[in-house]
């Protein structure tokens, strides 16, 4: 017989809502007090934050809690389309993520109607450790899986990375910034084997019991440092633009422990713009709300040359089309013309932090039967 919980688990429940708005994608860059941080932002006391993302973790609503990085300027990486027969694309799905550390997002996409790039159903996030040739990694994958082709789709620029699906949920199509966001350009900086074994120890999602307001203590230890020189080279790591936030990630592809759904669609948005107007129209398809992510990559032939891409989810999938149609008017009203879209919709879909470490990519190199030496780069 199962003990309900005493806390409440229910997304709805107010003080849950209040501690996840700024859980999810609030926290940017290093934190020495994350968890006194989330409550200093939503009013909520320390103790019940520290409970509730507890029980929340344990219950599997909080998928994960961790310390993101830039992995882009920590390692070689793209957005991968995969053409695999439809046979086996169950199997290249389930090699991608339970063997392959080095894909993070795996998911099957459909689109409404037969476009190009329809018949790429299998997309993945891949990063290889630094000294590592992507396109190798690749190709192995490939052989592996039996896929016909691939598409690499490394990002130029990045306009919008982050979740943020409780604040999220009742927006309105169209809301925006006033400005045109930001650009980041990926620059890979080379690590010390110090900064590494921090990092290391820095990344790795929270277990249960490591919901504390001391939460970086065991990790120090774990790196054979103290506390104060592993935030100090933390913090190092912010400036140059390696971390990303402290997040608390919602389980948003499967039901709850209360039978809720935080999204039910998972729309990959293509624009093609010209490409003197590339990053004029990031910055401006970066300032709707609704997007998790938006990036400049070049689809290429296969996907009619989009180079604009960005992501929303939502429970409805009408109104995630509208979010759609608000970026598509947005667009041509700021004057800038878009010769082709379309929409990939996310069915199944699995997430974990990709691996950068490239003693871990020596190991798993092993493990597969690969001369790690053969899949350096030029």
């Amino acid at each position: 017989m199962t003990t309900a919980s005493p806390v409440p688990l229910e997304l709805t429940d107010p003080v849950n809502t209040a501690i996840l708005a700024v859980s999810e994608d609030k926290l940017e860059g290093f934190q020495r007090d994350p968890f006194g941080e989330i409550s200093r932002r939503s009013g909520v006391p320390i103790e019940a934050v520290l409970e509730r993302i507890r029980a929340l973790l344990e219950a599997g609503t909080i998928r994960r809690v961790r310390q993101t990085l830039l992995p882009t300027n920590l390692a070689d990486g793209a957005l991968v389309a995969w053409q695999v027969p439809q046979e086996k694309l169950n199997d290249a799905f389930d090699f991608m993520f339970q063997r392959d550390p080095f894909s993070g997002h795996v998911v099957i996409r459909t689109t409404d109607e037969a476009n190009p790039g329809s018949k790429y159903r299998l997309w993945t996030t891949v990063k290889v450790p630094q000294g590592y040739d992507i396109m190798k990694h690749c190709d192995f994958l490939k052989s592996h899986v039996d896929a016909l082709a691939y598409r690499i789709m490394p990002a130029k620029a990045l306009f919008v990375l982050g979740v943020g699906h409780t604040r999220r949920k009742d927006m309105q199509p169209g809301a925006r910034s006033d400005q045109p966001t930001d650009v980041m350009y990926p620059q890979v900086v080379e690590l010390t084997d110090h900064e590494w074994r921090i990092l290391t120890a820095l990344k790795r999602e929270l277990s249960v019991d490591e919901i504390v307001q001391d939460v970086w203590g065991r990790r120090a230890r774990e790196a054979d440092v103290t506390v104060d020189e592993f935030c100090s080279v933390a913090e190092s790591l912010q400036e140059r633009k390696l971390l990303g936030r402290f997040s608390t990630f919602l389980e948003h592809v499967k039901a709850t422990a209360t039978g809720e759904r935080v999204t039910r669609y998972n729309a990959l948005f293509h624009w093609a713009v010209p490409p003197d107007s590339v990053i004029d129209a990031g910055r401006e398809v970066g300032r709707h709300d609704i997007l998790t992510h938006a990036y400049w990559r070049e689809g290429g032939p296969e996907f009619k040359n989009v180079n604009v891409m960005g992501v929303a989810h939502g429970t409805d999938k009408a109104v995630v089309l509208a979010h759609k149609q608000a970026i598509d008017k947005h667009l041509a009203e700021a004057g800038i013309p878009v010769s082709y879209t379309n929409v990939f919709w996310g069915g199944r879909s699995e997430i974990k932090p990709s691996e950068i470490s490239p003693l871990a990519y020596a190991e798993w190199c092993r493990e597969m039967d690969i001369d790690a030496e053969a899949m350096r780069g030029e």
